[in-house]
């Protein structure tokens, strides 16, 4: 699939939410990288989540310019699709400060579901600890925000499918 203008799309929300899985798929049919936000942490605040300490917002801060810069790197060669956190709207305008056609993908799922999805699989650094903090954080996409929010209750398949839809018709852009 080929684009006009580059694709900068940013999939977020709490661990174990579907942002890799989702964005990689994308990533696949848009024919653009994938990139793992979680790659780009600095070390201290892998440390810190690893100890089941939540990141506050100095934390985060030099961590999403990072990711920002990262998105705003790729446009030259047609974008990317990056899985980052992005809970709060703060966040996402720190993204979008980099990218400002930047279209944001929130899977969203019950609590119940994603801590038993999250009890199934192993994370590097996240203990499932976290979870509650994260939605206790999480800030969901806002009507004025470019973007769709999705349910993780059906398939990948059609999680990636009613986001393409969605923003190929934002775009203006064919299948």
């Amino acid at each position: 699939m080929s684009h006009r203008s580059p694709v900068a799309i940013v999939v977020m929300g709490v661990q174990g939410i579907g942002k890799t899985t989702t964005g990689r798929m994308l990533a696949t049919r848009l024919g653009v990288p994938f990139i793992d936000g979680d790659s780009l942490h600095p070390a201290r605040n892998v440390a810190l989540m690893a100890a089941g300490t939540p990141l506050d917002d100095a934390d985060r801060e030099p961590w999403l310019r990072l990711v920002g810069d990262t998105i705003a790197a790729h446009a030259a060669t047609g974008g990317a699709v990056v899985a980052c956190s992005a809970l709060k709207r703060a966040y996402r305008d720190t993204l979008r400060a980099h990218a400002p056609s930047l279209y944001i993908v929130e899977p969203w799922g019950p609590i119940e579901l994603i801590a038993s999805r999250i009890a199934a699989r192993s994370h590097e650094y996240m203990p499932p600890t976290l979870l509650q903090s994260q939605y206790d954080t999480l800030e969901p996409l806002e009507p004025d925000e470019r973007g769709i929010q999705v349910s993780v209750e059906q398939s990948p398949d059609d999680v990636v499918e009613q986001i393409l839809a969605d923003y190929l018709a934002d775009t203006g852009e064919a299948a």
